[in-house]
Parts: C-alpha cells; structure tokens; sequence
C-alpha cells in the first residue's frame, strides 16, 4: 500500500509541475522540437488499477474467472486472495497465480488475458490546459499527438496550439514544443509526434 501511496505522491508532483510550466509557457516557450518518435521497440504493457484481467486455469474452469484489479493494485480469484498485480505484466502475474495455486492443486497452468485497459498511473498520458476535454488517458504503443487531440475533442477556441509542451517524465520532466495548431487546423503532419508513457500534454491559454 505504501508504494501506491508513494506513486500517487509523485502523480501529485507531476502534475504540480505541470501546472507550474502551463502557467508559464504564457510567457515563452524555448523549448527543442519534440522527436517524432518517441516510442521504445521493447515496450511491455503492465497491469494498474482499474484494468481487468481474464485468469484461465487449464483443466479446472471451476478456478477460471474474470477480476478487476482493485484501487490498491491486487486481485483476489478462487483460492488467490490479495495478489499483487499491478505493475506485472500478464505473464508475470499468470506465473505468481500459478505459485498461489500450486499449494491446492498439482502443476497448475494459468493463462492471464487484460481484458479492460487502464494502465499503471506512471504510464498514463495526461491532457491539461486548454483541451476542449482534458483528461487522463492510458498509453497505448505507438500513441501519437493526433490520437490524444481527437481523443479529447481538440483544442479550445482560446488555445496558443502552437505554443504546448510535452513534459516527458521519462527524461526527467524534460519539455519539448509541440505544434497542436499546425496539426489539427491546417493538416501539417510534420507536427504529429509519438509519446511515451508517463508523458503531460500541456496546452496553454492564448495570450491575444
């Protein structure tokens, strides 16, 4: 539970951050180019809060079942209680279901499915500012900067679109500039560019 404690501490202070750059990104904004791609080839889906997951157990369907992954990141299955699952991907947690089983039944083999996609707080994509729909959003492989705009609808009529960052918490709350108004108003698709998991999209208020 403490680490949950802990990763929603540092979602807080993101996000404080975040706030902090948006209100002064209305001033200027001197930061490079994001990178187009921003993707890693090796990037592995782990379970959060909220996800649910689909446990098939071979030759027992009695002990098959579909569960959430509850707020403090655990599952409970038949004969499985308070399994940690969050941060694991599904293989990981299908071989530790496997482990809690094996004290019931011999050789228990355990195929683990995510069904409903939320993520891990550290991995999702926050939209702030002046989206017509801010929100959080999990991060799916090779997500771009036009799937979150149409994901939240777009900018609003009072957006400096091309005056938004990205705050990469991967590299440290580095920030690059994004060109949101090039992109969505005039098609320029030279400014669409990849995220990466943990990434803020900050758009700020235009000044005039």
């Amino acid at each position: 539970m403490s680490s949950l404690r802990c990763s929603v501490f540092s979602i807080f202070r993101m996000v404080a951050v975040a706030l902090l750059a948006l209100a002064a990104a209305g001033c200027a904004t001197q930061y490079p180019p994001a990178p187009p791609a921003a993707a890693s080839a090796d990037y592995n889906y782990v379970i959060g809060p909220g996800d649910s997951v689909s446990i098939q157990v071979w030759r027992n369907p009695e002990l098959s079942s579909s569960v959430p992954v509850r707020p403090d990141g655990k599952i409970t299955a038949p004969l499985v209680e308070d399994l940690p699952a969050m941060g694991k991907d599904a293989s990981t947690l299908a071989r530790d279901i496997e482990a809690a089983l094996a004290k019931y039944i011999r050789d228990p083999v355990v195929t683990v499915i995510v069904t409903s996609f939320v993520g891990p707080y550290s991995e999702q994509i926050r939209v702030v500012g002046e989206a017509a729909k801010p929100q959080t959003l999990p991060y799916r492989q090779k997500m771009t900067l036009l799937d979150l705009m149409i994901a939240v609808g777009g900018i609003t009529d009072f957006a400096d679109g091309n005056r938004a960052t990205i705050l990469r918490t991967s590299e440290g709350n580095k920030q690059y500039s994004v060109r949101i108004k090039d992109l969505i108003k005039d098609g320029d698709v030279s400014a669409n560019v990849e995220m990466r998991p943990g990434d803020v999209l900050i758009i700020p208020q235009s000044w005039f």
